[in-house]
């Protein structure tokens, strides 16, 4: 099993009063169609083959020659062709929904809403009500043709979970309604500023920042920058195993590192992505492993406030004699303000002790003496002067929050000639191109998008983004405008690195230059500090 078993794309599909309607689906990468799509499009035999594409030669062979990568097998389907074959009838709703079609298969579990009837109580005097515009949803999770069956039936079962907590939701307070209607009215906005553009544009990385079901979708789909962090040593591990425990996990134990995120070990492991995820899902479970962000220079560590700092603990003694000539309060006293482990580096050291740094911050990690801080941003402006002479003068600011390479170091290599400022984080699903709005630099459609993108604001909190200096650049209010969705103080600069495909240096200067309006703080993630109260 390797990566052609993992998940490509996820797809939310409904059929309504509106016919059937392709939501949302990510990632959203448009890349060369897919052959199915091209085959009734006539194409002149004088035709000239560019550079960017390659689907047929001369001998009209090169097709075969060429397979295609796992974005390219779902973009090359259109939109309405995935709402057609996606949104099934009525009478399949509540069953498993699987499709193959050539290299793609797709598998979901559709839901009849239970209100979709539109039925009114016989005891409710009130006028006739408004028809739901959703009578069905669908999940869709495609993947590789020949994927393993157990991917295949735990990709369902995520569909139908998630398929249940949406009906839920939709019982309780319309919420997949109200999803729905955003979208949709998203779509049509993009759909008529397109008219205007040289080709019809993708409205997913609109919907996304302003659609909390878009991106509870994406980061279901993916979020393997995490790495797994065993508590015990290897051998003593492996012994644990009972003699009939899975080859896989056997792999998983010899191959992790902490320095190594999730999306590493499985390619180093030649396992599915979403296997690993429940791997490690068990050792967590039982206590053999927790969930740390990869080691690196940039990481920033403290002492934990749980942690013990007695001279003569049994801890110390430990340390001890794990290693010698070094004791447990002197290296602990070096964490008592926040610090980074580039600050540890030393040109004229020998590799030797930096190796034992590492081995010292990973044995720290699994006692659970230091906790990692991040980076978090905050949209914060002042109120206007007529909203604070109506305040006291101790009323706080007023704040209010916008809308919401694998080539993470597998090493700590102080001495390595790569600037850590340049170390990207990349999600291999993102689509790299998403960094710009449109190609054409400050067209019309461009300065549009990126109004709508600050639309979430009031006008004060507009005008005061754009009275800072930068905002005269339409690259740097774009770029700003794009990221508006992370300022809002849950997602860390780590997150954002790789979930837009962005160097670290270019996050930082685009804090630097709106720092008038943004508000930088630095704690722990909380989705890593659940492990902190596990103190042995």
């Amino acid at each position: 099993m390797g990566e052609s078993t993992s998940p490509i794309s996820v797809i939310l599909v409904s059929s309504g009063s509106r016919g059937n309607k392709l939501l949302f689906r990510f990632p959203f990468t448009r890349g060369p169609e897919h052959p199915a799509a091209q085959a009734g499009k006539p194409r002149s035999r004088y035709a000239v083959n560019s550079t960017s594409d390659n689907t047929e030669d001369q001998d009209g062979d090169s097709r075969e020659q060429c397979p295609l990568t796992d974005e390219q097998l779902v973009s090359g389907f259109s939109d309405v062709i995935l709402a057609t074959i996606l949104a099934t009838k009525s009478d399949m709703c509540g069953k498993k929904f699987e499709l193959k079609i050539d290299n793609v298969r797709f598998v979901g579990h559709p839901t009849l809403l239970q209100h979709a009837l539109g039925q009114v109580s016989k005891t409710d005097p009130s006028p006739k009500r408004e028809m739901p515009t959703m009578i069905l949803f669908n999940v869709v999770f495609a993947l590789r043709a020949n994927a393993d069956p157990s991917v295949i039936n735990c990709l369902h079962n995520l569909s139908r979970r998630i398929a249940i907590v949406l009906q839920h939701e939709e019982r309780r307070c319309q919420y997949l309604t109200r999803e729905a209607k955003l979208i949709l009215a998203i779509q049509d906005e993009v759909s008529a500023m397109s008219e205007t553009a040289e080709g019809p544009q993708s409205p997913f990385h609109h919907i996304l920042p302003k659609c909390k079901l878009a991106r509870d979708l994406k980061e279901a789909y993916d979020r393997p920058y995490h790495a797994l962090l065993l508590l015990n040593d290897e051998k003593s591990l492996l012994n644990e195993l009972p003699l009939d425990c899975s080859p896989a996990l056997v792999r998983v134990i010899k191959t992790t590192s902490a320095v190594k995120n999730l999306q590493q070990l499985a390619q180093d492991a030649d396992l599915a992505l979403l296997q690993v995820f429940q791997l490690a899902a068990h050792l967590v479970y039982w206590g053999k492993a927790i969930i740390v962000y990869p080691l690196c220079e940039n990481n920033v560590y403290m002492l934990s406030p749980n942690a013990s700092v007695c001279l003569y603990s049994p801890l110390a003694d430990e340390f001890s004699c794990q290693f010698p000539g070094h004791d447990l309060p002197s290296v602990l006293s070096k964490f008592s303000l926040p610090v980074s482990l580039s600050e540890f580096k030393n040109p004229l050291a020998p590799p030797v002790q930096e190796t034992q740094l590492i081995q010292m911050v990973i044995w720290m990690l699994q006692h659970r003496l230091l906790i990692q801080l991040h980076t978090y941003v905050c949209l914060m402006v002042p109120p206007n002067e007529e909203d604070f002479r109506a305040q006291d003068e101790d009323m706080p600011f007023t704040a209010r929050v916008g809308g919401r390479s694998l080539s993470t170091p597998n090493a700590l290599s102080f001495g390595s000639p790569t600037s850590s400022d340049d170390m990207t984080l990349t999600s291999p699903s993102m689509d790299n191109s998403s960094a710009e709005l449109i190609p054409g630099g400050d067209s019309p459609l461009n300065k549009r998008m990126t109004e709508n993108l600050l639309a979430s604001l009031s006008e004060h909190e507009r005008e005061a983004i754009f009275n800072v200096p930068a905002a005269q650049n339409p690259e740097d209010l774009r770029m700003f405008a794009r990221l508006l969705h992370y300022f809002r103080g849950r997602h860390h600069l780590e997150e954002i690195m790789y979930n837009e495909n962005m160097r670290r240096s270019q996050l930082l200067t685009l804090f630097d230059k709106f720092r008038s309006v943004l508000v930088v703080t630095n704690h722990e993630d909380p989705v890593i500090s659940v492990f902190q109260s596990l103190l042995k």
